[in-house]
């Protein structure tokens, strides 16, 4: 009997580590154990499958519509002119690491006033000059009672250069620039005047594809003036800027892939805008073909969009004589029934 038991105790031991239960020992006479050395596992890791990240995903709109912007001030470096209308001054404010320089409009008077931010185009850095050619446009905004916000785009002296791949860069200045806006308006200080409810956007050629793309992004713009912009697709931009400078600029653009374009392109996002949109465009404009304009015009009319758009004749990519008088006037009127409301 004392043999019986010692072998059910044995082989009870082995079996305690299965699943399946113990069968219980009968009468008859169990088999003899065998011991046998049970196999050495050496546990292995199963690595993870290598995400490469997307080197374009910073560009798209989902992630500048996803992050966030402000930080820093906007600091006044000199006045730089008084008139009857409205104090002119250079500014600096910060922008993802770099410093932006740039120059503001502030009406004569205790405010509020509505703010225009408005965007230059493309002139070569080696010669642009911080109160360009839009500074007429500013100045005639500022004389019309609208406190304007004008900054050199990354790269134009004296701000500092950075990363802008399809102008996302100079994007982020100008959401960086909002957000700043929103923080210190109303406030004391140099922006206290400044109506930080009610922003207007203006944008020439490259400056209007850029507030093409901030009003994509952005809700807190509530109208916004494109002037001759460039398309909103950005593979017709980068072939555009290639023939522009034989070749020099936009060949890192002509690398991304079709399925990268459509989410980085602000056309593919026109349904996120909520700002009242006025489109300008000379039919004699020989740089920005007027189609894109057209083509963006009928694309906010089929989703809904308040756009209204106006063609030029005779007028060249930056409006001369009586035409830019009237294109003066039709933008004072737009941004008075859209940025004076409640």
């Amino acid at each position: 009997m004392k043999s019986i038991f010692f072998r059910v105790v044995v082989i009870a031991l082995l079996l305690a580590g299965c699943s399946q239960p113990v069968p219980q020992p009968t009468a008859s006479p169990a088999p003899e154990a065998t011991q046998t050395q049970a196999p050495t596992v050496t546990p292995t890791l199963t690595p993870e499958p290598s995400a490469t990240p997307d080197p374009y995903s910073k560009y798209t709109i989902n992630y500048l519509r996803s992050r966030k912007y402000g930080g820093g001030e906007i600091q006044v470096d000199e006045k730089a002119g008084q008139n009857s209308a409205f104090a002119r001054y250079l500014i600096h404010y910060p922008s993802d690491g770099l410093t932006i320089h740039g120059f503001m409009d502030v009406p004569n008077g205790k405010g509020n006033f509505p703010v225009i931010i408005a965007l230059h185009g493309y002139i070569a850095p080696s010669i642009y000059n911080t109160l360009d050619y839009t500074t007429r446009y500013a100045d005639a905004l500022a004389s019309a009672g609208y406190f304007v916000l004008h900054p050199n785009l990354r790269s134009f002296p004296p701000s500092d250069s950075g990363d802008d791949l399809f102008r996302v860069g100079m994007a982020t200045d100008v959401l960086n620039l909002i957000a700043i806006l929103k923080e210190m308006g109303g406030h004391a200080g140099p922006l206290q005047t400044a109506d930080r409810e009610h922003i207007g956007m203006w944008g020439h050629s490259m400056g209007g594809g850029v507030t093409t793309r901030v009003i994509t992004v952005s809700s807190d713009i509530k109208a916004a003036v494109l002037y001759s912009a460039v398309s909103g697709d950005e593979q017709k931009n980068y072939e555009a800027i290639g023939t522009w400078s034989n070749g020099q600029r936009g060949q890192d653009e002509r690398a991304v892939a079709t399925e990268e374009l459509s989410l980085i392109s602000p056309m593919y996002f026109y349904d996120k805008i909520q700002a009242a949109v006025s489109i300008n465009h000379g039919l004699a404009d020989p740089l920005v073909p007027v189609q894109w304009s057209v083509e963006t015009c009928n694309e906010l009319k089929n989703l809904g969009k308040t756009v209204e758009c106006h063609y030029y004749d005779g007028q060249p990519h930056t409006f001369e004589g009586e035409g830019d008088k009237e294109f003066i006037q039709n933008t004072i009127q737009f941004f008075d029934r859209y940025l004076h409301a409640p």
